[in-house]
């Protein structure tokens, strides 16, 4: 009991802890508002056919891996991580304003590409400040990725209501009011960051660590096999997140409850699931934990691939909230012990790997839903995510960062967990 207790005591005394912890949630509700529902928007509402829409997804994830390599190097060394915030949030809600009523596949690209793609920044400033502020803070370094899992957790909260409600606002206000709600969230977010967020340079950003060039960063022992299994981790999550969808609708005759139901079962585990998870990150079992995930990934689309009605998706989800939160909670801290000079760029190369599977994942949905069926698409994400596997299980045998500190105030270095097995 104590080990809950003593996170929340803290971050309830920390103004700023707790107003990240509102940016989190509303970034979830937000995103909520919209993923499950890009696919069915661009090939139904806009007209796009799969291929078509796939690119439209590539520029636009394309465009935000740009963007936010930018901005996060920028944040690292010039720029405050609350100038970058409030950026990030402007463009999105700007962003969905024009989604919501904007149905020119051209124009869509543009909005996408610009608006979304500087929004795109707003996720991992969250979490590289909620690490600087945790350095700055009196919680003890072990119990950093616990906390880091905490933020995660409400950006997976909001997901247990988020995708029912949006569904809901669908069928009464179509499209628009979906994309609406999520400005609306964007606009509580910009409020939240102007009242609660203060202001702070990065911890190391006067230090050489921090200004090293970006190619210097994969030389980093075991980063770039991480990155690349994480890249295709997360190209199956954008698969599946467009593909599971239409199999409930189109192959297994479902309605678009069902969608929402499906989408919403598996955060209500998430949240337990990335709490004990948190805490076994905090004993320094980073590693073992992701990789687990991964060969967890291979059974959960095996499974998916061989449902035969909706609601037998409802328990498989169960397993989606397990890897969910090793992938999604857990990596954060993982990729920041890689670079903790550079934790805004450490944290947008997670988000980048997460990118780029997308990107991946939109050009392949594209291709494999024009010749291959819905259930032999999740074959292909189980064989994905079985090199992603294989991958990191040989990333084990070689050398792993020795334990790693992040500066503090005062210029000293606070210890936190090794990452490895």
């Amino acid at each position: 009991m104590q080990r809950i207790v003593a996170p929340a005591r803290i971050l309830i005394r920390h103004r700023g802890l707790m107003g990240l912890i509102g940016c989190s949630l509303l970034m979830g509700l937000a995103s909520s508002f919209v993923a499950p529902f890009l696919s069915m928007f661009g090939t139904i509402e806009v007209g796009m056919s799969p291929f078509i829409f796939g690119g439209f997804m590539t520029v636009t994830s394309l465009s935000a891996i740009a963007l936010s390599t930018l901005l996060a190097r920028w944040s690292d060394t010039g720029a405050s991580r609350r100038t970058m915030l409030l950026l990030g949030t402007v463009s999105g809600l700007l962003g969905y304003v024009g989604y919501a009523f904007v149905r020119d596949a051209v124009w869509l690209t543009v909005i996408g590409s610009v608006l979304l793609g500087t929004s795109s920044i707003t996720f991992s400033q969250v979490f590289a400040y909620a690490r600087e502020m945790l350095a700055r803070s009196d919680v003890p370094p072990r119990d950093v990725p616990l906390f880091i899992n905490v933020y995660r957790l409400l950006f997976s909260l909001a997901w247990t209501a988020g995708p029912a409600v949006a569904s809901w606002l669908m069928l009464r206000y179509s499209y628009r009011g979906t994309f609406l709600g999520a400005a609306f969230f964007f606009l509580l977010l910009l409020a939240v960051i102007l009242a609660l967020v203060p202001d702070a340079p990065a911890l190391a950003r006067n230090s050489p660590e921090a200004r090293a060039p970006l190619r210097e960063i994969f030389t980093r022992p075991g980063l770039l096999a991480y990155f690349a299994g994480f890249v295709l981790l997360f190209t199956c999550t954008s698969i599946n997140m467009m593909n599971l969808p239409l199999l409930v609708l189109q192959t297994l005759g479902g309605t678009v409850r069902h969608v929402g139901i499906v989408f919403s079962v598996a955060p209500v585990f998430e949240l337990p699931f990335m709490f004990y998870f948190g805490l076994l990150a905090s004993r320094g079992d980073q590693g073992r934990l992701i990789r687990a995930a991964a060969v967890a990934a291979i059974v959960y689309f095996a499974l998916l691939a061989l449902v035969g009605a909706p609601w037998h998706i409802y328990p498989v989800q169960i397993l989606s909230a397990a890897i969910t939160a090793v992938i999604a909670g857990v990596a954060i801290t993982f990729f920041q012990n890689f670079l903790p000079e550079q934790v805004g760029t450490a944290t947008n190369l997670y988000a980048n790997a997460m990118r780029i599977g997308s990107t991946t994942g939109y050009l392949l949905f594209g291709v494999l839903a024009s010749t291959l069926s819905h259930r032999l698409i999740l074959v292909a994400c189980a064989l994905l995510s079985a090199t992603a596997a294989a991958i990191m299980f040989w990333s084990r045998f070689g050398p792993l960062p020795a334990p790693v500190g992040v500066a503090n105030p005062a210029g000293a270095a606070v210890a936190t967990q090794p990452v490895g097995p």
